[in-house]
């Protein structure tokens, strides 16, 4: 099985899309800021909450904040902290809450860049977090999920000499408390992904009735302008054997309306937050796009077809 290309998976994609229906979610109480990559809705102390990133349009100095809605309208939850953090994830693992985004610093050797790394934190709610580890520097899109069997499994995103652009990882740990920056660069990368000139991470992780994993995650390319284009995509893993589906795209910011972007590079950009499985065969999608703004899309359920 050869990577296939952005291109051929537009194809396949526009050969059997279906209608959506999309949704801009409204946030309250930012003084203007912009609220985007957010995660899903989830439960937290009988209250539903999500996290988004936050930033002024002209800055990439973020802090992640909790919100809760009140009259279809998401406000920041009280007496909460917030985390100089980028592009928020949460998951539960043996039924504690974990919580991560990206955290920022000038670059060690290269001269007004940014440095980056992924950090971690639990506790039994959002009010009770504490770090307990990181990724190793200049890692992004580090996602973990719980299986059955009680191991925990890691899906990473290296880049550079192993990755090139952005390559997906995976390995198991049997206790959070393995979880460091050594075992996170020993992952094992998934074959066959990404072509040299394309790149794609994890997003979020679901485990599927079969046992197999259902990774919600992004592609993206360069064009020839050097603007960036992100899509949703989708693609089923298994733990056992290690090997994963084809790569599907499920949605594309062309089939979003039209609206603010942070810069124009960044109009063509979709962050794949969240997904929600429904029980009527469709699923809600959260999105962040073109770094300014954020919605809500209702689609079929991608997942459903590596449960047949």
């Amino acid at each position: 099985m050869a990577a296939k290309s952005i291109k051929e998976l537009i194809e396949v994609y526009e050969s059997s899309r279906v209608e959506i229906q999309s949704s801009k979610i409204i946030f309250s109480g930012m003084d203007e800021m912009d609220v985007y990559n957010i995660t899903a809705p989830f439960k937290d102390m009988y209250k539903e909450v999500l996290a988004g990133r936050v930033e002024k349009r002209e800055s990439e100095d973020s802090r992640t904040v909790f919100f809760v809605n009140k009259e279809n309208r998401w406000i920041p939850k009280e007496n909460m902290t917030n985390f100089r953090l980028q592009d928020p994830f949460i998951t539960k693992i043996k039924g504690e809450l974990i919580f991560g985004g990206v955290e920022t610093y000038p670059h060690p050797y290269i001269k007004n860049a940014l440095g980056y790394k992924t950090v971690f934190y639990r506790g039994s709610s959002t009010d009770r977090l504490h770090k307990f580890t990181e990724g190793p520097g200049m890692m992004k899109d580090i996602r973990l999920i719980e299986f059955p069997e009680g191991e925990i499994g890691i899906f990473t995103r290296p880049q550079g000499k192993i990755g090139g652009r952005g390559k997906i990882g995976f390995t198991k740990i049997k206790s959070l408390d393995e979880l460091n920056a050594d075992i996170i660069s020993s992952a094992k990368l998934i074959e066959d992904q990404f072509i040299d000139e394309e790149w794609g991470g994890s997003n979020e992780l679901h485990i599927l009735n079969n046992g197999l994993v259902g990774v919600l995650g992004h592609i993206a390319r360069f064009d020839e302008k050097g603007y960036r284009h992100y899509y949703s995509m989708v693609f089923s893993f298994d733990p056992k054997t290690c090997k994963a589906s084809d790569i599907r795209i499920i949605l594309m910011r062309s089939e979003l309306p039209e609206g603010n972007a942070k810069r124009s590079d960044l109009k063509d950009v979709l962050f794949s937050g969240g997904i929600i499985r429904l029980n009527n065969g469709k699923a809600e999608l959260y999105v962040g796009v073109s770094d300014a703004e954020a919605y809500k899309v209702t689609i079929e359920d991608p997942f459903k077809i590596y449960e047949k």
